[in-house]
């Protein structure tokens, strides 16, 4: 099969991935649509746009930004004809930093915010497809399970009204296999790119590595390395720490797909 058969047939399940979500259904991304790029999705009201472009600006690595929509728009041009309010397997609704609702269907919230502007941001998925290629496990989807995902004491560098901690994605990696799995994600620095950390996960301050803030537990088998990277749910942990009065995410885990070929991400 050509590559361009290949784009082809990966658009056509992105596609289908998204009329199923739009449908309702429920389920973690990854794997979909194989060698697509997936993106994080955090939509604020107008006037904490800025601060949220800011902040990724400062930190790059967890929040390398793909498209901001115009306020209000919600069809993304990485992916014609998509609606981000409905496109999504499942959204967060977060008031004055708090947690308030999950949902597969985010409309009300341009009905409440007409003006919410959208980041789309990289997401570690994407280059799960050359991890795959290059015949490196990943054991989440092995299992069936959401990517464990961890809050660190790492502190992202503040910008206006947003701070908040780094957080990363972990996958379990062969050790004679870690450097290979940092040279491919290394190449794609757009969704996250070579890992934050390898080894010891005390040394990002996390204290139990089978108790993960966001996600599912991991199974780490004898002779692997547990690898981190910074995550896209790092701005939902600003959202925690900062408080604003209103945003809109994706759940984690849970992204947004695009007709996008992760080649053109490639460094």
């Amino acid at each position: 099969m050509s590559r361009a058969d290949t784009v082809a047939e990966a658009r056509a399940e992105a596609r289908a991935a998204r009329a199923a979500y739009r449908a309702g259904r429920v389920t973690p991304t990854s794997g979909v649509a194989h060698g697509l790029v997936q993106a994080n999705l955090i939509a604020v009201p107008a006037d904490w746009a800025y601060d949220v472009l800011l902040f990724a600006q400062r930190n790059p690595k967890p929040c390398p930004v793909l498209e901001v929509l115009d306020a209000g728009a919600v069809e993304s041009r990485m992916a014609p004809g998509s609606d981000l309010r409905t496109d999504i397997p499942a959204y967060r609704v977060w008031r004055d930093g708090e947690l308030v609702e999950e949902t597969t269907d985010a409309s009300a919230a341009w009905e409440e915010h007409p003006d919410l502007v959208s980041f789309l941001i990289g997401c570690s998925f994407t280059f799960e497809a050359g991890l795959d290629d290059a015949g490196i496990s990943i054991r989440h989807r092995e299992l069936g399970r959401n990517v464990p995902m961890y809050r660190t004491a790492r502190q992202c560098a503040p910008a206006g009204r947003l701070r908040g901690e780094l957080v990363v994605s972990m996958r379990p990696i062969p050790a004679e296999r870690v450097a290979d799995a940092v040279t491919i994600s290394g190449r794609y620095p757009a969704v996250h790119g070579a890992p934050v950390h390898v080894g010891d996960p005390a040394a990002l301050g996390i204290a139990d590595i089978d108790v993960p803030e966001f996600g599912d537990a991991p199974e780490i088998r004898a002779g692997e390395v547990p690898v981190f990277w910074a995550c896209g749910v790092t701005p939902q942990a600003a959202i925690m720490a900062s408080r604003p009065p209103f945003a809109l995410t994706h759940a984690p885990g849970h992204m947004f797909v695009t007709d996008v070929p992760d080649g053109e991400y490639l460094a």
